[in-house]
């Protein structure tokens, strides 16, 4: 589980090596603690302008989380809604694999290389135990580059 663990870290951050200016995004995603992946670091990679890849590492518990999402434009420069879904491990004493979606708002300031985002994230854990997790708050702040 171990090397599953690291091999899901170094996916998340290997885009970094390959970044491209102004398509990339890393910081800290702020979450309650109802969520199995909740507050950790987040690092967004833009593969089109209007879709992205998110992972989302959280410590307590130990987690790895992984999203495609989709952005729409709200009418204001750097203001998007967005969705998406994707999945997570998770290590909390028991090994634990589900699913999550998401949707929010996203803004880009455009004097300032700040990305802030406010989304709601409910996960469906599909290992050891079905449950569902709707209380999955989170507030992002990423440094783009």
């Amino acid at each position: 589980m171990k090397q599953l663990f690291f091999g899901l870290l170094f996916l998340l951050f290997s885009g970094v090596l390959h970044a491209q200016q102004g398509r990339n995004a890393l910081g800290i995603r702020f979450s309650n603690n109802d969520a199995l992946v909740n507050t950790g670091i987040s690092f967004r990679h833009y593969v089109k302008s209007s879709t992205a890849i998110e992972g989302t590492l959280s410590f307590d518990p130990a987690a790895v989380g992984i999203l495609v999402e989709k952005f729409k434009p709200l009418g204001s420069p750097g203001l998007n809604w967005f969705y998406g879904g994707g999945g997570y491990v998770a290590f909390s004493g028991r090994n634990v694999l589900g699913a999550q979606g998401i949707i929010g708002l996203d803004y880009t300031f455009s004097a300032a290389p700040i990305n802030v985002s406010l989304d709601w994230k409910p996960e469906l854990e599909l290992l050891n135990d079905v449950s569902f997790e709707p209380a999955a708050v989170g507030l992002g702040i990423r440094f783009t580059f």
